[in-house]
């Protein structure tokens, strides 16, 4: 299927991990650490994307992933801009954890799966820039 937009993706530097706490948890102050960091807190959970280095042992999380981000600031109404990024790298057997902001949208993959995710990006007509 052909994307519905050529987007240009930059990489986002770094490792990141992905942790779970417990929704009734204060967010740590490790978590207010430079580069990309995203909270997210829901009545099962309080979810913490950032710097894999700033997380502490024993923390429950998934880590070595790295970031992609759509360059620019996306107009609010445009439509099919993450399905654009996902169905590549789905069609390429690669999961994802999709992050949205109110600028733009990011996608993490794990470090393992980059090299794949790229390819898939830029076979789809994608731009991606490291």
């Amino acid at each position: 299927m052909a994307s519905l937009h050529r987007l240009r993706v930059l990489r986002i530097p770094g490792l990141l991990a992905v942790c779970r706490l417990s929704p009734s948890d204060a967010v740590p102050s490790w978590a207010n650490g430079p580069g990309f960091v995203s909270i997210t807190r829901t009545d099962d959970e309080l979810s913490i994307v950032c710097a894999d280095g700033l997380v502490p042992r024993g923390t429950q999380c998934m880590r070595g992933y790295v970031a992609m981000r759509v360059a620019g600031t996306l107009a609010p109404e445009l439509v099919g801009v993450l399905v654009s990024l996902a169905t590549p790298l789905a069609d390429a057997g690669i999961p994802i954890l999709a992050i949205g902001t109110h600028d733009t949208d990011y996608v993490l993959v794990r470090e393992a799966d980059l090299d794949r995710a790229v390819g898939a990006l830029q076979h789809a007509g994608h731009e991606v820039d490291s």
